[in-house]
């Protein structure tokens, strides 16, 4: 493969894999390197505001996603002791409001459908099984050293995309050391056979469960034959992993009887086997780009998954970013200080109120009973109303063409 239009990308995640598909629309070549030696994501559901599933069409995408994903018809809030609704907020309409659908999915299958659709194209290549170990930047662009076993995979390209997370290597290539910080609070995900669960857990609305120091998120995926399930509640379990086991008896324990509701408990109830991690951020660098190189999605950004905006952020990232290196490829160190400059501002304000989110969902007593009250009297086309800026969004260079 030819390196004067080659980037090379550190990640095959959501961010990555959009990447290579934006860059290749665009007229680049893209080396996409993960150390997994297959990617695939178990029992994780993924939300797709109208921002994300914008530009998944314009890239060609969401005919593969169309059968396999859920337009919920609404939030719905509930109070966790007993299921009381606090508040609606309709998403039916959001296709028609926003030009673009609102839709739920398994994440394996988004994965699995920009996957496909790279390995279409033949401008881009997936080295799986790589692990990235040390880059360079030199006059012709990048150097990027890998591991395959104990073997090395040497990759050259005129530039690099970190799109590997929040322990991102190319990011601490860039900036140094600085770990992220733990939240003191941790995920549980679950996938429940939709025939196992409750008959009004089945239907196609995103749940919320409110509850002290915790709370449940519930929604179809699959085409409805399942049930994806997140609790997070306060815990000081701080492995780095994504993946590490649980057992059903920790989970339970987290949510008690009393405390919540015996619905949601029965929906906890169901899963043998549960999967966890720890929530963790991490302040934007001071800067994303160096020289040919730059980062995007978690790598720069991390979002608490408190607005449903992780995936979406880094997806807006890949495509920003195709057409900033599209617009000056004589010139990458500034093209990336563009998409950089593009996107920090509003990646902050989004990090922000993922924030903040996760501070209203566990409040508790009286400062509950207050959020609950503000969320009812705002009603739910008023709060869906507050995040018109995320979902409104549209990148402003000449959107790809379908098929191109």
């Amino acid at each position: 493969m030819a390196t004067s239009r080659t980037i090379i990308i550190a990640g095959a995640g959501i961010g990555g894999l959009t990447a290579a598909l934006a860059l290749a629309r665009r007229g680049f070549r893209a080396v996409v390197l993960d150390q997994a030696e297959r990617l695939e994501e178990t029992g994780a559901g993924i939300q797709l505001s109208p921002n994300a599933t914008r530009i998944l069409g314009q890239l060609g995408v969401t005919d593969r996603l169309r059968p396999l994903a859920t337009a919920p018809t609404a939030i719905r809030v509930q109070r966790a002791h007993n299921g009381s609704q606090i508040v609606r907020i309709p998403l039916s309409d959001c296709e028609e409001t926003y030009g673009s659908p609102y839709w739920v999915m398994h994440r394996g299958d988004l994965q699995a459908a920009l996957i496909a659709a790279c390995r279409e194209q033949p401008d881009i290549s997936l080295e799986l099984g790589a692990r990235v170990e040390t880059f360079a930047t030199h006059s012709n662009g990048v150097t990027v050293k890998a591991m395959r076993g104990q073997s090395a995979v040497d990759a050259q390209g005129v530039g690099l995309v970190g799109a590997d997370g929040i322990w991102s290597m190319v990011r601490t290539g860039i900036e140094g050391v600085t770990p992220p910080k733990f939240t003191k609070r941790v995920a549980w995900r679950a996938l429940v056979p939709a025939d196992m669960a409750p008959p009004q857990m089945r239907e196609p609305e995103i749940t919320l469960w409110l509850g002290r120091k915790g709370h449940i998120a519930h929604y179809p995926v699959q085409s409805g034959r399942a049930i994806n399930v997140v609790a997070i509640a306060a815990d000081t379990w701080t492995d780095t992993g994504w993946s590490t086991d649980s057992a059903p008896s920790e989970v339970m324990a987290k949510f008690p009887a009393g405390k919540w509701s015996r619905h949601v408990r029965d929906l906890l109830g169901i899963p043998d086997r549960w999967l966890k991690w720890a929530l963790a951020e991490r302040p934007q660098p001071r800067r994303w780009s160096q020289d040919q190189i730059t980062l995007l999605g978690d790598a720069a950004h991390p979002m608490l998954p408190f607005l449903a905006q992780g995936a979406a952020m880094a997806i807006e990232d890949a495509f920003v970013l195709a057409n900033r290196l599209s617009e000056n490829p004589d010139n990458l160190p500034q093209a990336m200080r563009v998409y950089e400059n593009d996107r920090r501002a509003r990646t902050a304000k989004v990090q922000r109120a993922a924030r903040s989110n996760g501070k209203i969902y566990q409040y508790s007593g009286l400062d509950g009973a207050a959020r609950d009250f503000v969320m009812a009297t705002l009603g739910g086309t008023r709060i869906r109303n507050r995040y018109d800026w995320i979902y409104n969004w549209r990148v402003d260079a000449a959107e790809f063409t379908p098929g191109m």
